[in-house]
Formats: C-alpha cells, sequence, structure tokens
C-alpha cells in the first residue's frame, strides 16, 4: 500500500528543492519522509493540515494548521523556522508561497489522499475586527486581541521584569531583568530625566519605564494604555513599588489626552499600533504635549525600505499577532517627525539585542510550557511560539530592525536644550 509520505514526496521536493529535508515530516499513518534520526519532528498529525495548505497555499495555511494543532513539531522550533527559509529560498521578504506548478501538484495530492472537502474555518484565535481601522474604537480591540490574554501568561515569558519590548545587554552576563533595566536607563539618559520632570510613558505596559523613571530618577510619571489587563496590573505594581505618589496609570488613548505640558515623552513599543495613516497625527499630537525644549523617544520596530509593510494582511503575524499592526521604515520615521516640528537628534538600532531578547522570552516559554497551556490554551501557547521564534530570526537576518529615536521640541529660538556631550 503506498504511503502518505511516499504521494507527498513530489510535491516536498517542490517545494523545498531537496528530496532530502532537514528534518523528518511524519505524515498521519505513520509514514516518514527525510531524515527519520533527526531531533526535530514535523508532525502531520491530520488529513486537515493538508487540506488547511491547499486553500492557503502559504504562510496562512501553515500558520492555521499550526495553531490548530494539526501540523506540529516535535523538538526545536527553529528548525521549523529554517525549514520555512528554505521554502522560500532566503529571500529577504520571507514567506511560504506556491507557484502554479506547484499548487497545481499539492492538489493531486489532495486528491488522491482524500483529503478535499469543504474549506475548515479558521481557528477561533484568528483575528477578525469591525470598525474603521485605526479609530480609536478598533485600536482599543486590536489591543484587547495582543495584550489582554493573561498577566500570569505575559510574566511565564517575560519574567520579573514584566517589561514587553527589546532589552539592552549592555555588558556579558546579564540577567533578562538586568539587561531590562539598562534600556529604561538607556531611555531615561537619553530623555534627560532629573528629579521633579514630568513624563509621559505612551503605553506603558505593565508599569515597567513608570515604575523606573519614579524610582531612579524622581520623575513624576502619568503612564497611559488602551489594555484593560495592563492597566490594572500597572497600578498595582506602581503601588507596590512604593511609587504611587509620583506615578499615575490610566486606561486612555494618546488621542485623548488633555494633560501636559510634560517635560519628555517615552514611547516604547506602541508604535506598531499607530499606522501609516495616523503617523502625522500621532506625532503632531505628542509634540502638542512637549514643552519648549522637551525631548520625546520613539522605540519601534521597523521594517527594510524596500518592504511595503511588515505585517501584509494575510500573514500570520497580522491575523494572530498583531491585527492593524504596521511596520514603518526608520527614515520615514524620522522625516515625519521633522515635519511635525521634532528635530531629530539621535537614530539608536538595537537589532541584534531584539533578537537576543526574543531567544530569552522563547526559552521561558518552553521551559513553562505545561503552565502557559493552563494558562491560555495550546492554541495561543502555539501562537506565541511561533510568533517569538520567527521574531527571533527576523532580527538576526535583518529582515526586521528596531529602532530608539530621539527629537526634541526646540523653543521659539531655536534652542534645543541638548547637551553638547552626546553621551550625557
Amino acid at each position: 500500500m503506498e504511503t502518505v509520505a511516499r504521494r507527498l514526496a513530489p510535491i516536498l521536493q517542490r517545494i523545498l528543492g531537496t528530496d532530502d529535508p532537514p528534518v523528518a515530516i511524519q505524515a498521519w499513518d505513520g509514514s516518514v519522509l527525510g531524515h527519520r534520526d533527526s531531533e526535530t519532528r514535523i508532525l502531520l498529525r491530520t488529513p486537515d493540515a493538508l487540506r488547511r495548505i491547499l486553500y492557503s497555499p502559504g504562510e496562512l495555511g501553515f500558520a492555521r494548521a499550526y495553531v490548530a494543532g494539526e501540523l506540529d513539531v516535535e523538538g526545536s522550533i527553529f528548525d521549523l523556522l529554517d525549514l520555512r527559509d528554505l521554502i522560500a529560498g532566503q529571500e529577504a521578504d520571507v514567506s511560504l508561497r506556491l507557484d502554479r506548478s506547484g499548487r497545481l501538484r499539492l492538489l493531486r495530492a489532495g486528491r488522491s489522499l482524500r483529503v478535499l472537502g469543504r474549506p475548515l474555518s479558521p481557528p477561533p484565535e484568528e483575528a477578525h475586527l469591525k470598525g474603521v481601522r485605526h479609530s480609536i474604537r478598533r485600536d482599543a480591540r486590536a489591543v484587547s486581541h495582543h495584550y489582554d490574554v493573561s498577566n500570569d501568561f505575559y510574566r511565564l515569558i517575560l519574567g520579573g521584569s514584566m517589561t514587553y519590548s527589546c532589552a539592552y545587554w549592555s555588558r556579558p552576563g546579564m540577567s533578562l531583568e538586568e539587561a531590562q533595566e539598562a534600556k529604561y536607563e538607556l531611555i531615561a539618559t537619553k530623555l534627560g530625566l532629573t528629579p521633579g520632570m514630568k513624563l509621559l510613558d505612551v503605553g506603558c505596559g505593565w508599569g515597567g519605564m513608570a515604575i523606573h523613571a519614579a524610582r531612579h530618577h524622581g520623575v513624576n510619571v502619568l503612564g497611559i494604555t488602551v489594555s484593560s489587563e495592563q492597566a490594572e496590573l500597572a497600578a498595582k505594581r506602581v503601588a507596590d513599588a512604593g511609587v504611587a505618589d509620583r506615578a499615575e496609570i490610566r486606561l486612555q488613548d494618546y488621542r485623548e489626552i488633555q494633560a501636559g505640558p510634560f517635560d519628555a515623552i517615552s514611547s516604547i513599543g506602541m508604535f506598531e499600533h499607530v499606522g501609516l495613516s495616523q503617523l502625522g497625527r500621532y506625532f503632531e499630537r505628542l509634540h502638542s504635549l512637549l514643552r519648549p525644549e522637551g525631548r520625546l523617544l520613539n522605540h519601534a520596530i521597523s521594517r527594510p525600505a524596500a518592504r511595503k509593510s511588515g505585517f501584509e494582511k494575510d500573514s500570520f503575524i497580522a491575523r494572530y499577532v498583531f491585527p492593524d499592526g504596521e511596520l514603518h521604515e526608520v527614515g520615514a520615521v524620522v522625516s515625519a517627525m521633522q515635519e511635525h516640528g521634532l528635530e531629530v537628534r539621535d537614530v539608536h538600532s538595537l537589532r541584534e539585542h531584539y533578537a537576543q531578547t526574543l531567544r530569552r522570552w522563547v526559552d521561558n516559554l518552553e521551559a513553562n510550557w505545561d503552565v502557559a497551556v493552563s494558562h491560555v490554551g495550546a492554541p495561543r501557547a502555539r501562537v506565541w511560539r511561533l510568533y517569538l521564534a520567527g521574531s527571533a530570526v527576523n532580527f538576526e537576518a535583518n529582515r526586521i530592525s528596531v529602532h530608539q529615536v530621539l527629537g526634541v521640541k526646540s523653543s521659539a529660538n531655536g534652542r534645543s536644550g541638548m547637551p553638547l556631550d552626546r553621551r550625557a
């Protein structure tokens, strides 16, 4: 009797460009392709995995099958991503695409294996937002999809700092918590924080920057987020840290702020939610909230200039991780800041730092896998495993980057208030 693996072999050879894949690929009947002794095994657990790939022959089909548990990985998730890169041919824009001939071959194999039928519904973890894109209401729903999952789940991944942005590995041997503190101190230094200043932290997460600035620099901080779970825990963490007299957390969109003016503004890892259509409004609003000689530090993931968008509509990231998320090229960010009255004084890439941070988060997730699944369920835990590992690989390969861009609102006579020594 002909096995599933034998019937799939010509298609896999067409997709991978080799009949000897670097990992074992096991079909639902137990038959195997590739290296049988590999420590990593890709499992096609049910015919539904093939059906998903047939109807969405690219990244989305593979991702749906993985999230649903119809396709799984035993061993290193990074080996699966190496296979993705092999399929994509190491293109700068890495995605799983089949050409017309490959799709026809897959269709014939599906017919012979009797796996054709009506398309399967996407896993419920897939986001389907309604309303006007980048309106305040829809942005709140997009953020809720990503962040209002489980604070306990995030704590497993992020560690004690509860910081969900790129750490700064300024010296060898640092723990994740130390590297996150170093990132906050780097930002505080760039902003020139001193006691008594007023700081606005846009997208404050679980309060890490607010606590650091209030505790170590005597700053009065307003932190805002549109995630209800973040806001609740951030307020508790501020109180537990003993800085509630200097730090306030609000559930609020940046477009709704009436406070100010502020001496400094930090925006750490929220810019990805702003959207190209809102870029001007974002910088115009933050500029209006700054006093003359006040500084803005914008810390955000960025895309290469050759790519039109960071999160394509039918990508795994757009459907499961960051609905409505958009990445911007750093040069466009610099131009937008300067067009809206913010003189750019420093641009700092932390690309390698984010790759290392993500690797630590993957280690945390895998070391606590069963507990993570108990918090959010296996499908969502799989989303995060694939997302974190894939992001680490993309930062390492320079497919995406992360930049801190420092701008200042000069006074009417052109004074910036910036020190002459760049290290100050």
